[in-house]
């Protein structure tokens, strides 16, 4: 059985490995009661085998483009088009699962990823229903954009 507390620590300890060599930026934890606010961008991507579920990453329109910019090596004054801000956020999200994948498969199991979805709205949520479990990290992008990192999840006892 896998605990939320190494979930918890799988989902940090990639998003930091994949915002430190892929997007040269900085993610920290942070203890933030803010919720996110106003137009979001939210990037999910589901896995199923011996775990089953949904890892979202959701932050405001302004931190996805920062994410954008820095991933293509670009100026955050530099335009860029929505297509582009969701590819680049949909990359993420799947370079952040792989990361997360690879540090608790041998607990869990095998684990087959989806391909990423990127939405864009105001006050955005993932559901698995019931029996599910969630794990969310509060973290900062660049000590300055307040994002959230899930998993919904349930175990597969197949």
């Amino acid at each position: 059985m896998i605990e939320q507390v190494c979930l918890n620590t799988a989902l940090l300890e990639g998003a930091q490995e994949v915002f430190t060599t892929m997007i040269s930026g900085n993610v920290e934890p942070c203890d933030s009661h803010q919720e996110i606010e106003g137009d979001s961008f939210l990037g999910s991507i589901t896995f199923n085998g011996g775990l089953e579920g949904c890892l979202a990453i959701c932050c405001n329109a302004d931190c996805a483009k920062t994410i954008a910019a820095n991933m293509l090596a670009m100026d955050t004054s530099e335009e860029l088009s929505e297509e582009e801000i969701c590819d680049a956020f949909g990359e993420v999200t799947n370079m952040i699962m792989g990361s997360v994948k690879a540090r608790v498969q041998d607990t869990t199991g095998e684990i087959s990823i989806s391909i990423p979805t990127v939405v864009r709205g105001k006050e955005l949520q993932n559901s698995l229903g019931e029996g599910a479990h969630k794990t969310l990290i509060k973290v900062k992008f660049e000590n300055e954009y307040l994002s959230e990192l899930s998993i919904l999840y349930r175990e597969n006892s197949e």
